[in-house]
């Protein structure tokens, strides 16, 4: 952790034992009382932790606010729900690279049993988020959704932003040849493990989706969404 989260509901409360976080401040910063360390409001300031106490069952705290990192930037990301872990790596990622929302949607050809994974009922999905930010020293968390229909989605879209499907099939040009409006707003789509059907393709079209592919080699989904994100944030700015 490069920064410590915290919600604003556990802000007067000790931090229990039990907590990773006790034990990353205790063993791997081996904080004293006294001692202070990077934290985090999620989706608020930055600022200082203060060790007040380290009692037998919990750790005491103090914390002092600094500044609000600026708004993630408006880069959306819809993926065909993949299998757990390859969404728990999208998701971790995905919240360290700044992402500004992922949409996890069912596709033809995705696993209709993904969306009922542990990820997503336990609520997992939400730590994952936390640890992408954390390693990114950021507060910021994406909006997340999962198991809603491709079509459902894409009908939801605002207005106004350039939207992208990789496929390495129907693609007329590379991610990385076209030309992006610096802080454009951008919709990324990614296909299931098992790539997008011609239905969905037409269904792309026909919301003004424009396609592109990553080049000649066949990525894994978590590497197509990073690689993807990188890309187009070199494009519009942002790296």
């Amino acid at each position: 952790m490069n920064i410590i989260l915290f919600s604003t509901s556990e802000l007067d409360l000790p931090l229990p034992r039990s907590d990773a976080r006790f034990r990353h401040i205790v063993e791997t910063l081996r904080r004293r009382p006294g001692d202070s360390f990077d934290v985090g409001l999620i989706n608020g300031p930055r600022g200082k932790g203060t060790v007040a106490e380290i009692a037998e069952d919990a750790l005491l705290l103090t914390f002092a606010w600094g500044e609000t990192p600026p708004p993630l930037p408006a880069i959306r990301l819809i993926v065909g729900l993949p299998r757990p872990q390859t969404a728990r790596d999208i998701l971790r990622e995905g919240a360290a690279l700044g992402v500004g929302a992922m949409d996890f949607v069912r596709t033809e050809r995705g696993e209709p049993g993904y969306a009922q994974s542990s990820l997503w009922s336990s609520r997992e999905w939400e730590s994952l988020l936390r640890a992408g930010a954390a390693q990114a020293f950021c507060t910021r968390l994406p909006e997340v959704s999962h198991g809603k229909p491709l079509g459902e989605t894409l009908a939801l879209l605002p207005a106004g932003d350039l939207r992208i499907a990789l496929d390495n099939y129907e693609s007329p040009e590379r991610l990385g040849s076209l030309d992006l409006a610096v802080n454009s707003p951008v919709v990324l789509a990614i296909g299931s493990e098992r790539g997008w059907t011609d239905r969905e393709r037409v269904l792309l079209r026909r919301h003004a989706f424009r396609f592109a592919h990553l080049g000649e080699r066949v990525l894994r989904t978590e590497t197509a969404c990073i690689t993807a994100v990188a890309v187009i944030k070199t494009k519009l700015g942002l790296l």
